[in-house]
C-alpha cells in the first residue's frame, strides 16, 4: 500500500474516532444514569489512545506491536470495522495472506450501512484484496468482490486490471 493509501486509511480511522466521541457524547447526555458517564468517556479515550498508538506502530513498520494493539481495539469495541480494516494492513504487509484476507472479509462484513461512504475507498481496497486471494481458488467469489471493489472505486486501476483478468 502507497504512502496515499496510508494516509488514506489514517483519515478514515480519524474521522470514525471524531464520529464515535461525538455518538458517545450523544449517549452521555441522553443517559440518566450519570455514574457510567465518566466510564463511558474513559473506555472511549482508552480507545482513542490506542487507536493512535496502532497507527504509530504502523508508521514505524513495527507490525508485531501494530497487530496486537489492533486486536486490543477490536476486542474493545467489536463492531467497529476500521479496527479489522487495520489487521488487514497490518497481515498483509506481514505477509501473511490467509490472516489479512479474513480481517478484509471481517471488515466487510462488519461495516455498518451509515458508514459505507465513509468507508468507500478502504470497502474497494478490501473487496479487491480478497478477489486477488481468490482469484486461484474460487474465481466466481472473486468475480463478485471484484465487482464490489469497482462499485465502490470505479477509477482504481488496479481493480479495473484485476478484473479483466479475472473476467476472462
Amino acid at each position: 500500500m502507497n504512502k496515499n493509501k496510508m494516509k488514506s486509511v489514517k483519515q478514515v480511522v480519524i474521522g470514525m474516532l471524531l464520529l464515535g466521541s461525538v455518538n458517545v457524547a450523544y449517549a452521555q447526555t441522553t443517559d440518566s444514569t450519570k455514574q457510567s458517564q465518566p466510564t463511558d468517556q474513559a473506555k472511549q479515550q482508552d480507545n482513542n489512545a490506542l487507536v493512535k498508538e496502532a497507527i504509530a506502530y504502523q508508521d514505524k513498520q513495527d507490525w508485531t506491536n501494530a497487530l496486537a494493539t489492533w486486536k486490543k481495539v477490536s476486542a474493545s469495541i467489536p463492531d467497529w470495522a476500521p479496527a479489522y480494516y487495520g489487521q488487514g494492513y497490518v497481515y498483509q504487509s506481514m505477509k501473511d495472506k490467509a490472516n489479512a484476507q479474513a480481517s478484509f472479509e471481517k471488515f466487510i462484513a462488519t461495516v455498518k450501512p451509515e458508514e459505507v461512504e465513509a468507508n468507500k475507498q478502504n470497502l474497494a481496497y478490501a473487496h479487491m484484496y480478497v478477489a486477488f486471494a481468490l482469484y486461484e481458488t474460487n474465481k466466481e467469489e472473486a468475480k463478485k468482490h471484484i465487482a464490489k471493489a469497482l462499485e465502490y472505486d470505479p477509477n482504481n486501476e488496479d481493480a479495473k486490471k484485476l478484473s479483466k483478468s479475472i473476467n476472462q
